[in-house]
Formats: structure tokens, sequence, C-alpha cells
């Protein structure tokens, strides 16, 4: 019997996290009517988040980027009003410029509280946000395989998004801090790997036997297999300020499926390296984003991120004008022209310090430039 074809509907998570309009920190007890205002208007494709001052959404099953377009501009667009009858702003950000994790709580929830008193310090830290992309691969076997082959491109897609230069009001050098505080979680980082679904159902089941987890949500693997959906989750991506950047990212990470796929039905696939290798390329995605080199490990050589992201939309071309998304994939160009929302916070920063702002109203500028940036293309 013939193998199915995955579907390759998807959807997308993000986390937002809620400013003052007038102090530009953040909100760390908005009011209670805010989330119920907005599940009134969205319902369950909007949730409370660890931290009291996020919140996050999550589209329908898309058939297409086009459809995930319309939902998260109707998702941002919702939560920036009803955000702004309480005197708050989304902001889509994976770091706030210059809140303190120390001044924040956590959500009143059972599981929120769990997690807070298994993971301590490390969870009262966690004051970032992401973004999540969910593609469907409905033969397990074949979710596996993907994911075993697109380990390689994480780093790549971390690099376009990368959204989180600064930790309280600290230019950290980094483009992606967020990863550096997610790390020091359990069961993080680039995914293990496997022969078989079934194999990797082991695992789950050995660590729900011995009591460490509940169920496969507890793995916060950069990639996972869905514990809810057939799908292969992304995870390692900070959150995309500008909305048109968030279907660019997901649309590559589409296509790359189709792509690995397409190589599958051939007979063909990716090379796999050493998971070291991969975690290497992340490394430099978290420090320096597209702004510096990666290894091709094809070649051995680092190379400017610019030319792996042309071999990589030109390898995907065909999926992504089998797919429709051929114009988000296209979009790549346009972020490495102007660059992340990490790089446009620091160039934002430091531009107001050389014109003379004080250190705190250079640091309000930037939440200014998010505030706006994150509902600009609705």
């Amino acid at each position: 019997m013939a193998i199915p074809k995955p579907s390759f509907t998807m959807g997308i998570e993000e986390e937002y996290l809620l400013v003052d309009r007038e102090s530009r920190d953040l909100a760390a007890n908005p009011p209670a009517e805010l989330l119920k205002d907005c599940e009134a208007r969205l319902g369950h494709r909007v949730t409370a988040e660890f931290m009291r001052s996020q919140i996050e959404v999550g589209t329908r099953v898309c058939q297409n980027i086009g459809e995930a377009r319309g939902e998260l501009q109707e998702l941002r667009g919702t939560v920036a009003e009803v955000a702004g009858q309480y005197g708050l702003a989304p902001i889509a950000a994976s770091t706030h410029p210059f809140a303190h994790w120390s001044q924040q709580s956590h959500t009143d929830h059972p599981r929120y509280a769990d997690l807070a008193d298994a993971l301590q310090a490390t969870a009262r830290r966690l004051l970032i946000s992401g973004m999540h992309v969910h593609v469907a691969v409905e033969p397990e076997d074949m979710r596996i395989d993907l994911m075993n082959q697109a380990t390689y491109f994480l780093p790549h897609l971390l690099a376009l998004s990368t959204s989180s230069p600064f930790w309280g009001g600290e230019n950290t050098g980094m483009m992606s801090y967020r990863l550096t505080v997610f790390d020091a979680l359990p069961r993080t980082g680039v995914p293990e790997r496997f022969d078989s679904f079934g194999e990797y159902q082991r695992l789950v089941n050995r660590l729900v036997s011995a009591g460490v987890i509940e169920d496969g949500t507890k793995i916060w693997w950069d990639m996972r297999p869905s514990a809810r959906y057939p799908t292969l989750e992304m995870r390692i991506t900070d959150i995309c300020t500008a909305l048109e950047d968030t279907l660019t990212v997901a649309a590559l990470y589409q296509s790359l499926l189709a792509m690995l796929h397409r190589l599958r039905t051939a007979n063909q696939r990716w090379r796999i390296y050493p998971l070291i290798c991969v975690e290497e390329n992340r490394w430099r995605a978290q420090r320096y984003g597209i702004t510096d080199t990666m290894i091709d490990f094809g070649i051995g050589e680092q190379v400017p991120y610019g030319d792996l992201l042309a071999e990589i939309m030109e390898m995907v071309s065909p999926d992504a004008e089998a797919l429709g998304c051929a114009d988000e994939v296209q979009h790549a160009l346009e972020i490495m022209a102007r660059g992340t929302s990490a790089q446009n916070q620091v160039r934002i920063h430091e531009e107001a310090l050389a014109a003379g702002a004080a250190p705190p109203d250079a640091l309000r500028g930037v939440v200014d430039w998010l505030i706006a940036e994150t509902v600009r293309d609705l």
C-alpha cells in the first residue's frame, strides 16, 4: 500500500508580551477582563501564557499561507484593540528591552504552578516569547524521517526570526538571547534522532513511566512531533515582530518539509550530520542572526548567511510554488536587506543614545518601535 502524501497544512502560534503604553514597561498584572474580552471574540484561539504579562494566540488549521495571514491579522489586530482599551499594547518580541524577570509572576493555573515548582529559578526567568509553526505530516514514520533531516535547517530559520537582543536593559550582544534563557530548562535543544515513530514513542513512554513527564508536551525540543496533532512542530524561532516576517519563516519551514518529502519520493535524502554540527550553527544563529556566517558542512567551510539562504530558497522554489507561498519565501530577501527585529532594535537604541537620549529613554524608544511594528502589516 502506498504511503499517503502529507497534506502540509499549517498552524501558527505566537506569544505576545503586554506592555503599558505610558511606562512602556511590562504589564505585570494585566486585568483579567482583558483575556476574557479576547476570548469572547477569538474563542479558543487565545489563551493565557506562563507569565501574566504574556498572551498566546494560535491559528486554526490553515490550508495555505494565505489563510494563515488572515488568521494572524485577525488575532494580532484583536489583541491589540482589546489591550488598547486597558491602556496596554502587545509587542511581538522574544524579550522585553528593559523589564526584569524578578518583577513578574506566573499565571494562576495548576499547570503553570507545577512548572514553577518543578523548575524553580529557571522557570521564574522565563520572560521570553516564541513562535511555533505546525506543519501536518500525517504518516508517523515519515514525520520522524523528515524531523531527522529538517533539523539541519533549524539554525537557518532561527537566524531570520531573531528578536531578542536585550535582557534586563542590557544589550546582550546576542541576536536571540531568548534561547540562552530557554536552554536552562531540561529536554530542550536540538531533537534526538530516531529510526521510527515507535522508537520515539518508546522514549516518551519511558520518561512517563519514570514519572519525569506526564506526556510528550513536556519535551521542549527545537522541533518535535506534536503530542496533540499529526504535525511536526517547529519551536526554535523567536517571534517575528513584523507579521510578514512570521509568514516568511512559516513558509520556508513548510517548503523545506515539502522539499525533503519530494527528495524522499525520488529515493534521495538530505545528509544527516552529527548533532554537534547543527548545534554549532544554532549557536551562530543565536549570536549573529543573519549578519555573519554559518558553516556549510557539505564543503566544510563558513559561508555568509545570505549565500546559504539563497541556496535554500532555490532548493525549495518548486515546493513553494506548489504550496502557494512563493511570495512569502521571496520576502526573506527583504529581511536580509533591512535586518531582523533584533538588528533594528539595536539600531534604534544606538541611534537614540548617539543623539543624546538618556539610556532609559532610548530603551523606551525601542518599545515604541515594537508596538508600532507588531501591528504594521495588519
